[in-house]
């Protein structure tokens, strides 16, 4: 797995997906069910990690998801999704997501969610498969590349604390 691929700039990555919102997405509360934002933030998210991948990608960890407004029936929903940084084989995906209110007019766009998840590329056997490295366009994709790195030392560092907490109280017993 060490070939190095040509790289791809962070436009290749990009997806949108729509839909509207419907009575079968509420909650008890009446508004749209967080599982059914999250596997709406998850199809967009792995739809951009395979097209950066060209090919399969499987989601390894949300890092983040954050719901900002509530989301209702009849709402028209975008979740944006990008590429911000890629290793070897992983990948993490931005996930922006937009409500525009049926309801209101003016109609502006309402941030409503967002996310960040890491995939990883896989192989028809399901063992990791290099990805092209990710190659920022603009300040903008600078950033969010700068931000994944902190995300991911967190997380590693994360693990390892945990690994060694159970260590410790393995020994312990």
């Amino acid at each position: 797995m060490n070939e190095q691929l040509p790289g791809r700039p962070t436009s290749h990555s990009r997806v949108t997906l729509s839909r509207i919102m419907t009575a079968i997405d509420v909650n008890l509360y009446g508004t749209v069910h967080g599982g059914v934002l999250m596997k709406f933030v998850d199809d967009v998210a792995g739809a951009s990690a395979a097209r950066h991948s060209g090919g399969t990608a499987v989601t390894a960890a949300i890092d983040e998801i954050v719901f900002v407004e509530p989301v209702r029936v009849g709402d028209l929903v975008h979740a944006y999704a990008q590429v911000n940084w890629t290793g070897s084989s992983s990948m993490e995906v931005g996930v922006k997501v937009v409500a525009e209110r049926w309801d209101v007019v003016p109609n502006e766009p309402v941030t409503v969610a967002t996310a960040y998840l890491v995939f990883v590329a896989v192989d028809v056997s399901g063992h990791p498969r290099n990805v092209p490295p990710v190659l920022p366009e603009n300040v903008e994709d600078e950033r969010r590349f700068r931000e994944a790195l902190i995300r991911r030392e967190h997380r590693l560092a994360r693990r390892a604390a945990i690994q060694r907490a159970r260590a410790e109280e393995e020994k312990a017993e």
